[in-house]
């Protein structure tokens, strides 16, 4: 496309975007004494009010709640470096946070919901449908679903059961991005404190200096000049690009911008140049993106030469005469990692028998399917995700 076509399909998806997630971070919702900032939640629940009356489905992922409860028990920021103490900040905001938001919504004759979610709600492919099937309802029922992670349960220091396993979601900018993609939505929009995605930060306040309007690939030269985490949240502008990578393989348009200016959202689904937006022309598959950014991998298969070829250089299912070991227990259904003779992998996937099935099958003990036992289907090419596609 020209720089002309890409910005006419920019306004086209913004303007036309129908199921919209809306991600308000800390700096927005929470004051430094750790009070609900008003004069800017108030007015983003009016232009999220005006989108609704205007046939579209919003869903708001709203941080906020760990510095709410940090102000109502009146402890200093320092003390929320320990995570116990944050998870108690959270049960007292939590509930800070959603009145907040009840009382402004109500206004407008809005209704709402609360949706608190770990990762096990993610990880696992029946918790993970059922959460999809109730949010659809909700917003079919004309609901206003507000999502937090429960930071209640919920800790960073989480034991998985693959030891390079990653955190699901430990920051809302990639929650709501799984959110927008489970639900298969069309925008997703990030509001934060800044004007959007820089080249480089203003050396002072006098210099100016315009955000990435566009971005059609998210490639490590833009990682590299992400910023940090946040001072007052745990997201950053790092989060905020893996969350549109999450977004933009699941087909959307996704918006970072400033949320402290009055009308932001307005403009923006009214297809004006705010912010940086990303935007791509591939899409990937709703149970591959589940496969590759969300489910938990719980054990491990080793592959022979000859299978990792077929896998990698055709469109080859995995079958059990490619698989050289077991490791760890697994059950059926469950996504395990793929690796190669040196431990390396390079795909996962959704097994289709359990840890001690497979073992017999490659020992050729097994009595289920004795004709054809040694080239059962492991892992079909439709449930499998190689590492270049990750």
């Amino acid at each position: 496309m020209t720089k002309e076509d890409l910005e006419t399909e920019r306004r086209r998806l913004l303007r036309e975007a129908q199921r919209v997630v809306i991600k308000v971070g800390t700096s927005i919702v929470s004051g430094p004494a750790g009070e609900v900032c008003a004069a800017y939640v108030e007015s983003l629940v009016r232009s999220m009010t005006a989108l609704k009356m205007a046939g579209r489905q919003i869903v708001l992922v709203s941080s906020g709640a760990v510095g709410l409860g940090a102000g109502r028990l009146g402890l200093h920021p320092s003390r929320l470096g320990d995570l116990v103490v944050r998870q108690a900040c959270a049960a007292v905001g939590q509930s800070l946070l959603m009145h907040a938001y009840e009382q402004l919504f109500r206004v407008h004759d809005v209704r709402i919901a609360q949706v608190l979610l770990t990762e096990d709600d993610f990880t696992e492919w029946k918790r993970y449908t059922n959460l999809r099937r109730t949010m659809e309802k909700l917003l079919k029922l004309g609901v206003l679903p507000i999502v937090n992670e429960n930071d209640t349960v919920a800790t960073a220091e989480l034991e998985y059961v693959a030891s390079n396993q990653e955190r699901v979601f430990g920051d809302n900018d990639r929650l709501a991005a799984l959110v927008m993609s489970g639900l298969e939505s069309d925008a997703l929009v990030l509001l934060t404190n800044v004007d959007g995605l820089f080249r480089h930060a203003p050396k002072n306040a006098e210099e100016a200096a315009e955000p990435i309007p566009l971005v059609e690939e998210n490639t490590d030269e833009l990682k590299a000049v992400a910023a940090g985490p946040s001072a007052g949240g745990r997201g950053g502008m790092l989060t905020k690009l893996e969350a549109a990578q999450i977004a933009m393989q699941a087909g959307g348009v996704v918006v970072i911008a400033n949320g402290m200016k009055p009308g932001v959202l307005n403009e923006i689904f009214a297809g004006e140049q705010i912010g940086t937006t990303f935007m791509s022309t591939s899409r990937m598959a709703g149970k591959r993106r589940w496969i590759t950014y969300v489910a938990g991998v719980r054990g491990r298969v080793i592959v022979n030469e000859g299978a990792r070829n077929a896998i990698i250089g055709g469109k080859a299912s995995l079958l059990s005469s490619g698989v050289v070991r077991v490791e760890q227990q697994f059950e059926s259904q469950d996504v395990v990692s793929i690796a190669d003779n040196e431990g390396c992998e390079f795909a996962r996937g959704i097994i289709n028998c359990a840890s001690e099935e497979a073992e017999a099958l490659i020992e050729g003990t097994s009595t289920a399917h004795p004709a054809r036992e040694r080239a059962r289907v492991l892992v079909t090419r439709d449930n499998m995700v190689v590492s270049e596609q990750r």
